[in-house]
């Protein structure tokens, strides 16, 4: 094997290896853990740098909710509408701090995302109760690309505290009458609680879906109709999944291995039913 592949294969094994851990340690401290893994592979690494880069392009860093200075108002933060050390606001167009040389969205496709925002934030709002959503938009070389936010979290006390995190890309493609739309979902979540009677609870995790989907569009502002379609379609798929299998699959063990009443309590119980059982044989 040549010595520049056999680096290359070494490198996507390394990153395999450290994608399979990230996504058993718990989201929540995604930030920590990821410069600690970084850390971890630096020794020894000539191509540290490209490492580096594709670990962070591969991984979802938790949304951060920042403040549009032009109109007040909050919105999700992520590399999708990062330039630089900059971040650009839905609300305003403009980036903070601001930039000189700064990549915006083309005349059209910043109206179709002012379109897309209104949108979801109805769609927030609808589903969510709460919460915040962001919708940005870049142009590519077969049409365009899309990144839809959507965040809400709790944070009654330091010992109660959960957040949902989910992160919607777009990829889509002019084919001709029709449009290809490529949608790539990622939810994160976590939940913590701590009380005197259950202890101390961690449930946390992350689901990443894919799909795509080929529809007509008679009118440029169709897009926003069919992203919210697809965004709809994939949540409902995975909120029951992780319903279902994840917490449904996490209760069970659960009530197997614990019980909040005492053995005494539970040992009446099981008596009372022998005890039931029997004089309903007798009768």
């Amino acid at each position: 094997m040549d010595p520049s592949e056999e680096q290359q294969d070494k490198r996507d094994k390394q990153l395999n290896y450290a994608m399979d851990l990230m996504r058993r340690l718990p989201p929540q401290n995604i930030e920590i853990n990821v410069a600690n893994l970084i850390d971890l592979c630096q020794d020894g690494e000539e191509d540290f740098d490209d490492f580096t880069g594709d670990l962070l392009s591969s991984i979802h860093q938790p949304l951060l909710v920042k403040i549009c200075p032009a109109t007040n108002k909050e919105y999700l933060a992520s590399d999708y509408n990062r330039d630089l050390d900059s971040y650009r606001s839905p609300w305003s167009n403009k980036f903070d701090p601001p930039l000189q040389d700064a990549t915006y969205p083309s005349e059209q496709l910043r109206k179709l995302e002012i379109q897309a925002n209104e949108a979801f934030d109805v769609y927030r709002d609808l589903y969510y109760g709460g919460g915040l959503s962001s919708v940005y938009m870049w142009d590519t070389e077969t049409g365009f690309a899309a990144a839809v936010f959507l965040k809400k979290t709790n944070e009654n006390s330091e010992n109660d505290k959960s957040s949902w995190d989910s992160i919607h890309i777009f990829e889509v493609e002019n084919k001709g009458r029709n449009v290809l739309y490529k949608l790539t979902s990622t939810i994160t979540l976590y939940i913590l609680n701590s009380n005197k009677d259950m202890g101390n609870m961690n449930l946390s995790g992350s689901l990443t879906r894919y799909t795509e989907s080929e529809y007509p569009l008679a009118h440029y502002s169709d897009h926003v109709g069919n992203l919210g379609r697809m965004v709809e379609g994939m949540e409902y798929n995975m909120r029951n999944t992780l319903q279902e299998i994840y917490f449904g699959k996490t209760k069970n063990i659960v009530n197997e291995l614990r019980s909040i009443a005492s053995l005494e309590d539970e040992k009446k119980k099981m008596l009372f039913t022998k005890d039931l059982m029997s004089r309903l044989k007798k009768n």
